[in-house]
């Protein structure tokens, strides 16, 4: 790579589902996020290479009850970013309740609250369109066959031009069974060029699929389609599933995801030209590039979505979600810097999947090391703190208080299929109520636990080789906590000092 090129992906950790929109010389990033909170990341970028997380659309997710516990494969689905009326629009699916919208005057807010727009089961990945040539808006989105039973299929809208309200039943405006050869039809992004409809939109499933193109005089169709991107011989897997944007200079550029199990899904840069026949192309004649020439932008600084985190007064990093939505009191803001867990009570002790007081970040998509220092802030017999790496198993290194009121470091796991955690390493005494936690993420997500207590002895290996896991839809996380068995009263605090994520 030079620097007048760039190399794939762009944006190398779980950024699932993307959508992009360009407002005056300034890009804009969101993402899918589930059932973390918050929710509806906001990244930006000068020159579709480099980004920053700028903030989140939505605080808590709706209704708060529902997601006071982790739920992994629902909430926030597929988002799309528009901008329109001077105000910025984000639409979203949320598969068991139906299709939401929030707005803004600025990217960094204040964003309204989620307005559901068309209630109903399996309705996701709906993406409006604000026709400046007839003044009329549109609505196009998937469904989900988990709730709906029906899949594969594109449905059309007539939108009021104020984004409150539906004007139609809908219609079925791609039907992705009457096409030979294709299945898992969803994403769509709706957009307007050169007197056509055009809907991007991929299909043949996130392993494995491929980018599509839809193209139609009226927009409730007909429609017709081709395929625009595809692995064919690169190491690419289903590389689909994005937004289009065009620079100031007529440039034309999609971003799209490739699922790279534990990693999640990963941001790729697409070059995209309009081919003799007025169709779109994507990549390098349908194909995904690794390395390409960069967009005729000006030139940036390097620059990511921040990891590491000294935690000043206490308040965490934008790049920091918790499993579900807060509660009061979970982290303590005060004068130093550090990050002060309350060791939450809770039934559900044995199994961090169940928790939503863990707070966590992406896993980076290449090989890295994270640490942290802790210390254990309490007295009550089984409290615990550490950091983990979470998915459908899960493992983690931390502290824990013991019943002779010792303070022990211990390593635990838990496999995909088990209810419960178990030891990966014996426990050995902490005699400060501090240690050092190491976490080495290396090729295929294999993690290599360690830890220093004071003893002298420096970084010790703990346990076997841990293999991170997908959460359902979501990558790998990287997780802190802190919590304590199911009793009354205050049980303490875990303080966590300099976190850090070292790439190699």
């Amino acid at each position: 790579m030079t620097s007048e090129t760039y190399r794939n992906p762009v944006l190398d950790a779980d950024w699932s589902d993307p959508d992009v929109v360009r407002v005056g010389d300034d890009y804009y990033l969101t993402a899918s996020s589930f059932g973390r909170a918050p929710g509806l990341p906001l990244l930006h970028s000068r020159d579709l290479v480099n980004w920053t997380l700028v903030g989140h659309a939505l605080e808590r997710l709706e209704p708060a009850a529902e997601f006071g516990r982790p739920r992994h494969d629902c909430g926030v689905w597929a988002p799309s970013l528009r901008y329109h009326d001077e105000r910025f629009w984000i639409f979203w699916g949320d598969p068991d309740q139906g299709i939401f919208q929030v707005n803004a005057p600025q990217i960094r807010g204040p964003w309204t609250r989620p307005h559901l727009l068309k209630a109903g089961k399996g309705l996701i990945d709906p993406c409006p369109l604000w026709d400046a040539e007839t003044g009329e808006a549109y609505l196009v989105h998937a469904w989900a066959k988990s709730r709906s039973g029906v899949k594969n299929r594109l449905t059309g809208h007539r939108l009021r031009p104020d984004g409150t309200g539906l004007l139609d039943e809908g219609k079925v405006i791609v039907d992705g069974d009457r096409i030979p050869g294709w299945f898992t039809l969803e994403g769509p992004k709706l957009y307007r060029h050169d007197g056509w409809f055009w809907i991007l939109a991929p299909a043949g499933g996130v392993e494995t699929g491929w980018q599509g193109a839809f193209r139609s005089r009226g927009f409730f169709g007909p429609y017709e389609e081709r395929i625009v991107l595809e692995q064919k011989d690169t190491d690419v897997n289903g590389p689909h599933q994005g937004g289009w944007v065009r620079t100031p200079s007529g440039e034309d550029w999609f971003l799209h995801f490739q699922q790279r199990g534990a990693h999640g899904r990963v941001v790729h840069l697409q070059p995209m030209r309009w081919g003799s026949d007025d169709w779109p192309v994507l990549g390098d004649d349908g194909a995904p590039v690794a390395e390409h020439r960069r967009p005729a932008l000006p030139p940036q600084p390097p620059a990511a979505p921040a990891t590491d985190d000294d935690f000043p007064g206490g308040r965490y990093g934008r790049q920091w979600q918790w499993t579900a939505n807060p509660g009061d009191g979970w982290a303590t803001q005060h004068s130093g810097d550090g990050l002060r867990l309350t060791c939450v009570r809770s039934a559900d002790a044995h199994d961090l999947r169940k928790l939503p007081h863990v707070l966590t970040q992406r896993l980076p998509g290449t090989p890295c090391a994270t640490e942290v220092e802790l210390r254990l802030d309490s007295d009550e017999p089984g409290a615990r703190a550490g950091c983990a790496v979470l998915g459908d198993a899960f493992g983690w290194i931390g502290l824990q208080r013991g019943t002779d009121g010792t303070v022990h470091l211990v390593h635990r796991f838990a496999e995909a299929v088990a209810e419960r955690e178990r030891d990966a390493a014996h426990p050995r005494i902490a005699p400060e109520g501090r240690a050092r936690l190491r976490i080495e993420i290396g090729a295929g997500a294999r993690c290599r636990f360690s830890a220093d207590v004071g003893d002298g002895e420096g970084f010790r290996p703990s346990g076997p080789v841990f293999t991170a896991t997908p959460w359902r839809w979501v990558g790998a996380l990287l997780g802190l906590f802190a919590l304590a068995p199911a009793g009354q009263g205050h049980a303490g605090t875990a303080a966590f000092t300099r976190f850090r994520i070292s790439t190699s």
